[in-house]
């Protein structure tokens, strides 16, 4: 899926990563073939996704420790910005990234997402969310940074269909659409993942970004 010298580099920056977490918790996956799996792996199955949004700037939302953000920033040679509210995590995330010599293709912010549109206003050609939130909730997030016919990839361990039609009521709203979702299954042949794309394809109905925190506590609703 990858190139040699990207998934070498990919794989300095998880061992970084794994030996950061014995200080500071980054992640919960401490076992190197586990991390393999649950963090580069699975951060690239969103690949062919990502691949097919416009050119442009490249954000991940809740990117934690980097991922998916970092092996998607080395697969695509995009310009990224990682996005996390947890200041710790992304000032060891920074310094792992200024060790590698990436910090001039990967910025991170610590800036909560609603804030983001300040200075990132309709800026981003790609977006990815991995275990972040309720689809819902994404497409609200996300739509005020995305410019027209920017996507945003959802990577989803479980999701209902109620969660999926919740989104596609409000959609309209954002001025997103569901544009695609694939099933896949990673190497150990029973890790599941969902990928589900939706794209910028009109301004908002609404003003958007709404107050922090109101996406996730009281998510739109269908309006008549």
């Amino acid at each position: 899926m990858v190139g040699e010298q990207t998934e070498a580099l990919c794989r300095r920056y998880l061992d970084d990563i794994l030996k950061a977490n014995e200080i500071t918790n980054l992640t919960r996956i401490t076992n190197e073939e586990q991390a393999m799996l649950l963090h580069l792996e699975d951060s690239l199955v969103g690949l062919p996704e990502v691949n097919e949004a416009p050119e442009g700037l490249y954000g991940d939302l809740g990117s934690g420790g980097g991922f998916p953000g970092v092996p998607l920033a080395l697969a695509t040679g995009r310009q990224t910005i990682l996005v996390d509210s947890v200041k710790k995590k992304m000032a060891i995330v920074q310094s792992i990234l200024d060790e590698l010599g990436l910090s001039s293709q990967v910025a991170t912010s610590s800036e909560r997402i609603e804030d983001l549109p300040v200075e990132y206003e309709a800026r981003f050609a790609v977006l990815t969310a991995r275990a972040l939130s309720r689809l819902v909730s994404l497409i609200e997030l996300a739509s005020p940074l995305l410019f027209k016919g920017g996507r945003l990839v959802c990577y989803k361990a479980q999701v209902t269909s109620e969660e999926i039609e919740e989104a596609k009521a409000v959609q309209d709203l954002v001025g997103m659409k569901l544009v695609s979702q694939r099933e896949a299954l990673l190497s150990d042949r029973e890790t599941k993942r969902t990928i589900l794309v939706f794209e910028k394809v009109a301004r908002p109905r609404i003003k958007l970004p709404r107050r922090v925190g109101l996406a996730q506590k009281q998510p739109l609703k269908p309006r008549p």
